[in-house]
């Protein structure tokens, strides 16, 4: 595929070269315009529930550059001989609701006929020009958070082959529905150096771009990965493997080093498609617990995931395994010999 040559403009802050979650034109020195879009195929079977997730996962974007989201343009393509009106009224129904939640006044949209449904969302936002959250500022000695917890793409699979229990459907959904904006504004007041939201590329795919955009290595601990409740039952069950995942796990191999006692389903874990997925977040180690004891405060779980060190030569994400407190004290011993290596 050839590559799109570079915007020059100089009021252009953020394009597609970092593979950032949204764009970002400069308007003044102190009002910067963020825009995304995103739309995807239902995972779930209400509409209504297909409406609030997919409005939820396009806005996740804004929030992931730490800006405010203000308007939205829906975007529909549906098979019209084969859903009714109810059902497309539903889905605008559920992202209307999702949308006033954010404060985010939807504008209108297109819609098109196709074979195949798909839903989503063009938002528009403003950041200071001096706040924005990118993903390219990870320095190593900052320790990695997470602010969702993984296997929405391993459950919505299963859910398709009829072999997701409701329990683990509810709990995906409600994940999938909650809004990432009190954790985007906690990450900027808690001075964040790197974020960005985990979707479609899965924990690692995302989080290899932050590395290749900061130009760091990260560690991860395979037993601190929070998980939805049956995920895990899930990818060990060596079934219901998506396109996608498949996908990510090949386009990682050449830059991820697993170790050999990490369990399967973790390795799973690691590359499964995520929906509306939480915030991967770098910060200094003391700012990482505050931001936590914050967000935990106010009934929003995040996890110590992950910390940054040097760029490795072999590796640019690395997975280890053991039990969570005996690995991530061996995942900060690392990380501290890195650091003296480098230094």
């Amino acid at each position: 595929m050839t590559k799109l040559p570079r915007n020059e403009r100089v009021e252009v802050m953020v394009d597609a070269s970092t593979l950032d979650d949204a764009g970002v034109y400069r308007l003044s020195d102190d009002l910067a315009l963020v825009q995304t879009v995103d739309f995807f195929t239902p995972i779930v079977d209400n509409p209504f529930d297909y409406g609030r997730i997919a409005a939820a996962n396009s806005l996740s974007d804004i929030y992931a550059m730490g800006a405010v989201p203000l308007t939205a343009l829906n975007i529909l393509a549906f098979p019209a001989d084969k859903l009714d009106e109810e059902a497309l009224a539903e889905i605008f129904l559920g992202s209307q609701q999702i949308c006033e939640e954010a404060g985010v006044a939807v504008l209108g949209g297109h819609s098109v006929t196709d074979n195949e449904l798909k839903f989503g969302l063009a938002v528009t936002g403003t950041v200071h020009p001096d706040r924005i959250l990118r993903n390219d500022g990870a320095k190593p000695g900052d320790v990695l958070i997470l602010t969702k917890p993984l296997g929405t793409g391993l459950i919505a699979n299963a859910l398709m082959n009829g072999a997701a229990a409701e329990e683990y459907i509810d709990a995906m959904v409600q994940s999938m529905t909650r809004l990432n904006r009190f954790a985007s504004e906690q990450a900027l007041k808690a001075a964040a150096d790197a974020a960005t939201d985990v979707t479609g590329f899965g924990l690692f795919g995302h989080a290899g771009e932050m590395a290749k955009a900061s130009n760091v290595s990260i560690l991860f601990c395979a037993e601190t990965l929070p998980l939805l409740p049956g995920a895990f039952d899930i990818a060990s069950s060596k079934s219901y493997y998506s396109a996608g995942e498949r996908r990510n796990q090949e386009f990682l191999k050449a830059n991820t080093l697993i170790e050999e006692d990490v369990a399967e389903p973790f390795q799973r874990i690691v590359s499964d498609p995520q929906t509306s997925g939480g915030l991967l977040i770098s910060l200094t180690a003391a700012r990482a617990d505050a931001l936590i004891r914050e967000l935990e405060a106010h009934g929003e779980p995040a996890w110590r995931i992950g910390m940054v060190i040097p760029e490795q030569s072999d590796y640019r994400l690395r997975l280890i395994a053991g039990a969570e407190r005996e690995s991530w004290e061996r995942l900060t011993e690392l990380a501290a010999n890195a650091m003296k290596e480098d230094a």
